[in-house]
């Protein structure tokens, strides 16, 4: 398929959410340094227990930190265009895939849970279903589903 304009319909970047920072959980860990230490101090019986336990909580939080970091590398670039749909996923490991539509075939299916929040959505025609937005919030997936909507509709409608 080959694109008629030079400007897409649609155009979104979906990443992972930038949880609040590190500093927190560093905060954390020194004013419990700080509380703990007197009693350290005073029972120094407890001073191995005590480093253990602040120990284990640092690498916790490093290894959080790796975690998140490499979450945040995924990327999802949802580009449409009148005659194509491009999804184009870069994984966490940075390997970078590209799926294409035709948005007069394409369907959007929302998967709702009880309450009617958006659980999933997924982009499907014919036997090829593709969920995009798993790491999004429900609030998120929502107002994504519904700017997309419309523009797949302006899409199918044509010039």
């Amino acid at each position: 398929m080959q694109t008629t304009t030079t400007q897409p319909l649609f155009s979104a970047a979906l990443k992972p959410d930038a949880l609040p920072s590190l500093a927190g959980g560093w905060a954390a860990i020194g004013l419990a340094a700080l509380v703990a230490s007197p009693v350290v101090f005073l029972s120094p019986e407890i001073l191995l227990p005590a480093g253990i336990a602040f120990g284990a909580g640092g690498a916790g939080l490093i290894g959080l930190g790796l975690y998140r970091a490499r979450r945040r590398r995924r990327l999802e670039q949802v580009t449409l265009w009148p005659d194509q749909l491009e999804i184009s996923i870069t994984d966490e490991e940075g390997s970078r895939s590209l799926r294409r539509f035709d948005p007069h075939k394409v369907r959007l299916v929302l998967e709702r849970d009880a309450n009617e929040k958006t659980r999933a959505i997924v982009l499907q025609e014919g036997e090829t279903r593709l969920e995009i937005g798993r790491f999004l919030r429900s609030e998120e997936r929502s107002s994504f589903a519904r700017a997309f909507g419309t523009a797949l509709r302006r899409a199918r409608r044509g010039p």
